[in-house]
């Protein structure tokens, strides 16, 4: 018997957010299948080496195929935990605006000091071993959209432009995004 793959989510660098995307399609979709979430380890720790560390924890927890889906900075992590450890059970990835941190960030944000402190750079920029699309938006103030379908070129991965929609956060009115399941569906027709 073939169970569907299990979906994880792998938040920004601001952890898991209430009212997310991440956070309410992991609760709707929970009702029929696995989802799993990379555990918390809070804005005040911004370790990318932790990150990684949380990634492969939760990826060898979980038996069976895997559809990753990562945010802003969960996209720079998972870049990193590929890097590491290669693809594991990992079947497909959506990638939902990737930050770029070789950008100074906003005000509010890590800076870039902080980022190279906490071991973020290099960026890695090469293939990934599984297939992944990257939800490119045109007005995000976190990455340039330029900026974005080149990080998608490198890493192998399919570009799908999903319009002006800010860095797809509750700032931005994301809340629920259903298009997240459209993408999920192409690497599980399950859905």
């Amino acid at each position: 018997m073939s169970f569907p793959p299990t979906l994880l989510i792998i938040p920004g660098l601001r952890d898991h957010v209430p009212d997310h995307w991440q956070t309410l399609l992991a609760k709707k979709l929970s009702s029929n299948r696995l989802v799993c979430s990379v555990p918390p380890l809070g804005r005040v720790d911004l370790s990318c080496a932790k990150r990684v560390a949380a990634i492969q924890q939760s990826l060898k927890a979980i038996h069976g195929p895997v559809i990753v889906v990562a945010h802003s900075g969960g996209v720079i992590s998972l870049a990193h935990w590929a890097q590491r450890h290669g693809r594991a059970n990992v079947v497909g990835a959506v990638l939902a605006a990737p930050v770029d941190l070789d950008t100074p960030l906003p005000e509010g944000y890590p800076t870039f000091a902080d980022l190279q402190h906490s071991g973020w750079f290099p960026v890695p920029r090469a293939q990934l071993p599984f297939p992944s699309l990257v939800a490119v938006s045109s007005n995000d103030p976190l990455a340039e959209q330029s900026r974005v379908e080149q990080f998608a070129r490198d890493w192998g991965s399919d570009c799908v432009h999903v319009g002006a929609v800010g860095h797809l956060s509750p700032a931005f009115g994301f809340g629920e995004w259903p298009q997240a399941e459209d993408l999920i569906a192409r690497f599980d027709r399950s859905i």
